[in-house]
């Protein structure tokens, strides 16, 4: 399960807990995608500023800037206008996707469902670019 053949396609993982941005960054360099790594949504912003993924994976709670302003500010940037934006969260809620939607996220998945579903979610949403 790689991506696109001749291509390298960057994924981001952008997320304040280390553990998680290590876990989904062996999993994604596994399947054969760079990784680029934010530990706040302030960084993941200016990271994709400086060399837009393909995907990013979003945390919604994170200090400094939070997954849903990062991804307001992302959709606001024209550059990056179209970047694919999976967010995820530890506390899910009914009103958490919703919210996240709202936000210009092209899905929502909680945090363990997107551990899980990882290959396929990363699939769907970064080789389509």
């Amino acid at each position: 399960m790689e991506p696109a053949k001749g291509k390298r396609v960057t994924v981001m993982v952008a997320d304040d807990n280390d553990d998680v941005r290590r876990l989904f960054g062996l999993q994604l360099r596994a399947l054969g995608y760079l990784v680029v790594e934010a530990a706040n949504g302030q960084e993941a912003l200016e990271l994709a500023r400086q060399s837009p993924p393909s995907l990013i994976l979003m945390n919604i709670h994170m200090p400094v800037l939070d997954g849903l302003a990062a991804t307001r500010a992302i959709r606001d940037s024209e550059e990056l206008r179209n970047t694919a934006i999976v967010a995820y969260s530890s506390y899910p809620s009914g009103l958490t996707r919703e919210r996240a939607l709202t936000a210009g996220c092209n899905e929502y998945v909680p945090r363990r469902e997107c551990v899980d579903q990882l290959p396929s979610i990363v699939r769907l949403f970064a080789d389509r670019s």
